[in-house]
């Protein structure tokens, strides 16, 4: 049972690690997933899930809380500011917040609804040009920004370039965290949350080691 063995696997790292036994939170990446598959996993007792895109979590996410209590939905693509309302009724989490814009329109609305999604901001700690996040060396004021809108900053998000070592991205991920106060680390996906594990992740998006690989559908 992938679910499970996936389970094992991070109780197995945070004891190597030192870690508080459940102190990482699996995220279950249903992105582009046949809602079978997700139906499957929800049946097995998970109920934290990551989605990339709000159109495709509004079309698919409703439905299964009518059936399943308890869903903890997190945004974890990028966020388009049109898009910010939809997801902040949608989600509990949000992951890619990475420009001021953004952040002023979160903040709007949260001041509007008297909720907000928890919030980590992602940090492009390989600062590729084709990637979204803040560079490193603008966190710590894009921090403070964010926290003086009264945003709940809950942490910080990565994703290491392909080709390198990710045991850097997410040891630096951790580092701006701490200078900042923070202690959210939403690091590590199926080839590596054991890494980001032993780094101090306390969320991982773990997706086709759960699901199987994605199955995009066929454009219309």
């Amino acid at each position: 049972m992938p679910l499970q063995d996936i389970k094992t696997r991070i109780s197995a790292a945070e004891t190597a690690a030192g870690r508080r036994p459940g102190s990482t939170t699996l995220i279950a990446v249903s992105k582009v997933q046949p809602l079978e598959r997700v139906q499957a996993v929800l049946e097995q007792g998970q109920r934290c899930f990551g989605e990339n895109r709000v159109q495709e979590a509004a079309g698919k996410w409703p439905d299964f809380r009518e059936k399943f209590d308890d869903i903890d939905l997190h945004l974890i693509g990028p966020l388009q500011t049109n898009k910010a309302r939809q997801a902040v009724d949608l989600c509990q989490s949000i992951h890619t917040l990475d420009r001021p814009k953004l952040a002023k329109t979160l903040a709007r609305l949260a001041q509007e609804s008297g909720n907000c999604p928890d919030i980590f901001i992602q940090v492009n700690t390989g600062e590729e040009p084709q990637k979204a996040g803040v560079l490193p060396g603008d966190a710590d004021s894009f921090v403070a920004e964010c926290l003086a809108l009264d945003l709940p900053v809950r942490g910080l998000m990565c994703i290491p370039p392909v080709q390198e070592e990710p045991a850097l991205h997410f040891a630096l991920l951790a580092k701006i965290a701490r200078r900042n106060g923070l202690d959210g680390l939403s690091m590590g996906m199926s080839s590596d949350f054991e890494t980001a594990i032993a780094l101090g992740a306390t969320h991982v998006r773990v997706g086709s080691a759960i699901f199987g690989e994605r199955t995009p559908a066929p454009a219309a």
